[in-house]
């Protein structure tokens, strides 16, 4: 593996139109290929965003429809590996779907799935009320997978919330690279977007590349923006001029660096994951 590689994180406006959401991921893989990227993460709900309740539910497809097919076609035509976060992936009825973040590598292979643990059931203080269980089914599992990137620890949106996951994601599966695809509403955005995506950095020395949803999808629903690459010092090393524009940024993963950061300040040694199993913190 060389000593570092770029790594490119996508911003845009996805809404209610399958194709006009393909044509703008198109045109963002293309210009992240041509950057030299060699990972592209886009952020939740790229492929959709409904205008009205029930509309995601319409769309939904298994991993192997039309819609993922398309994906995967990019990533084989651009030689290039895609984190697809929150994928509107048919559920066990028809009531319900899941939140998965797919990543596919450069060959147009799916190398991994997430299914978005932690559900958005707020009621946004000055905002709307959200209730994501309704028609969403929550994961259970944690997930990590090997990639010319790194070791990438794989989350969705809301579950940036727990610092928990996060902690397992380094201390127990060695992650390097945290993927946190997201349509943070503009409320909580402007309050705790970057601050929560910093901490994460930091806390667990990876990189964090958080792809953002942009603006107004339609007349209820508008997404604070500010897609973001952080070090694992908590330093933003790519983001775009624009918080709600369309495109991208590139930076690159030095992975000499992850090393040094883990090295002058060792908290793995001590961390509270690794020091008591999970029935010495039951009992206490």
């Amino acid at each position: 593996m060389a000593n570092s590689v770029r790594v490119a994180v996508a911003q845009m406006t996805s809404i209610n139109d399958l194709a006009a959401n393909f044509a703008t991921c198109s045109r963002l893989v293309q210009e992240a290929a041509s950057a030299g990227a060699k990972l592209l993460c886009f952020p939740e709900n790229f492929s959709y965003v409904g205008a009205k309740d029930g509309d995601s539910l319409k769309i939904a497809e298994t991993l192997d429809g039309p819609i993922m097919q398309g994906y995967r076609s990019l990533a084989r035509e651009s030689n290039i590996w895609l984190s697809l976060g929150g994928f509107q992936e048919k559920g066990s009825d028809d009531a319900h779907l899941c939140n998965t973040h797919v990543v596919i590598d450069d060959t147009g292979n799916i190398r991994s799935t997430f299914r978005k643990i932690h559900l958005f059931d707020v009621d946004v203080p000055g905002g709307m009320v959200y209730k994501e269980s309704s028609f969403t089914e929550a994961g259970k599992d944690i997930v990590t997978i090997d990639s010319p990137v790194g070791r990438l620890g794989v989350t969705v949106c809301y579950d940036l919330r727990f610092p928990e996951l996060y902690q397992q994601l380094r201390f127990e599966h060695q992650a390097q690279v945290l993927l946190v695809p997201a349509a943070f509403t503009k409320i909580t955005g402007q309050a705790h977007w970057e601050i929560l995506l910093r901490a994460r950095a930091i806390e667990t020395q990876c990189y964090v590349i958080a792809a953002a949803q942009a603006g107004k999808h339609n007349d209820k629903r508008e997404s604070y923006g500010d897609s973001l690459i952080i070090d694992p010092w908590g330093t933003i090393v790519g983001r775009l001029p624009d918080r709600l524009a369309t495109g991208i940024a590139v930076a690159d993963i030095d992975f000499s660096m992850i090393d040094s950061v883990r090295a002058k300040m060792p908290i793995s040694k001590v961390n509270f994951i690794k020091m008591f199993s999970a029935s010495d913190i039951l009992r206490t």
